[in-house]
């Protein structure tokens, strides 16, 4: 088993902070942050900041300078060994005169996964990995499913009253939740490569499903406003019920059109025609957005999409947001689930539980593992 001191883990605990700064940059590219050590004394830190720009071993790297040779490198993934939109990170620490590296995990990405400590063994370099790798792996759930399944990590997203009312008989759901949780679902948003929702949901309350900063109760600084990529809209409308001329298309930001049959008339630059397989379902859906390096999904619809996610077990986490209020029996429950005995009940397990304003937040696991 392989031995880690207390000074390793500090540094490593330092690193996973840093990488928790990529979160709404690094994206489709995983979350990764390294610290550089000399005799103990940090001489260099960084994180992949933003994606096609230069990774965290590179940025801790020009940081270190000369104090990098015979140094430590943690890293919360191992270092690349392939050339993508830049060089491999593996060599950038050969290069620099490294002398150890400690990392969390193993990249699953097949491209890498062992071929960056083969790289970094071969050139001398001592090697060691398994340190914080549960909290290596929380920042990369969705990074870690698509190379490992093909598929991304699912959130479900609901606001309900006390009494788990979803919105009125009419559909309206405008707003079920205060302002510090609606300030809240936008960070959420914002961590997020695309975002299902569904026709009914827009029939109703005619949503743009963009991340607005300006909602935010504490803005990002101004960098992270200005490299952001606004997740991917994905409205799943099979019988094409929804206009163009609504708020959800106006918005020049990418969307997939989902629906059975191709719209007969122009769509707009950036507005795609996703056509729906019935024999695939939702998670033939899921394939195709993993296939377009989406890692992490968040699901925004109403009781019968979130229901159909649900059922068929797509969902890996179900967030849950709880106003104060009371919505009454004729309003529309959490989620469209036919189950009719005790025995069919689902089991989720609790991970979070805050008060967010004068709201509170649910965060479960979907799943048994």
């Amino acid at each position: 088993m392989t031995q880690f001191s207390a000074f390793d883990a500090a540094m490593m605990a330092k690193a996973l902070r840093l990488a928790e700064q990529g979160q709404f940059l690094a994206r489709p590219n995983p979350r990764v942050g390294c610290v550089i050590t000399h005799q103990n004394t940090i001489v260099g830190e960084g994180y992949h900041q933003c994606f096609g720009q230069p990774h965290a071993e590179v940025n801790a790297l020009l940081q270190a300078g000369a104090a990098a040779q015979g140094a430590t490198a943690y890293v919360t993934l191992e270092p690349c060994a392939h050339v993508g939109k830049t060089p491999p990170c593996a060599q950038a620490l050969i290069d620099a005169g490294v002398q150890r590296v400690v990392c969390a995990m193993r990249d699953p990405n097949p491209r890498v996964d062992g071929g960056g400590f083969q790289l970094l063994q071969q050139a001398g370099i001592e090697v060691r990995y398994g340190l914080m790798a549960s909290s290596a792996a929380e920042l990369n759930r969705g990074f870690i499913k698509r190379m490992s399944h093909g598929l991304p990590w699912v959130r479900v997203k609901l606001a309900q009253s006390l009494d788990g009312r979803t919105a009125m008989a009419s559909g309206e759901s405008q707003w079920i939740t205060a302002r510090a949780a609606r300030a809240d679902v936008q960070q959420l948003r914002a961590r997020h490569d695309a975002i299902i929702s569904g026709s009914g949901t827009h029939l109703a309350d005619d949503p743009s499903y963009t991340v607005r900063f300006s909602d935010w109760l504490t803005p990002p600084p101004a960098r992270v406003q200005q490299q952001f990529r606004q997740p991917l809209r994905v409205v799943l409308d099979r019988r094409q019920q929804l206009n163009l001329t609504s708020k959800f298309f106006s918005i020049a930001e990418p969307i997939w059109w989902v629906t059975q049959a191709q719209p007969k008339t122009g769509l707009p630059p950036h507005v795609k025609w996703q056509g729906w397989d019935a024999s695939q379902g939702l998670l033939g859906l899921l394939r195709e957005l993993a296939a377009a390096e989406c890692n992490e999904v968040l699901v925004e619809a109403g009781s019968a999409l979130a229901g159909a996610f649900m059922q068929q077990g797509l969902v890996d986490e179900l967030i849950v947001y709880q106003a104060p209020k009371l919505l009454g029996h004729l309003a529309q429950p959490l989620l469209d689930w036919p189950l009719t005995t005790m025995a069919e009940a689902h089991d989720l397990r609790l991970l979070d539980a805050r008060a967010v304003g004068r709201d509170w937040r649910f965060t479960f696991c979907a799943h048994d593992d």
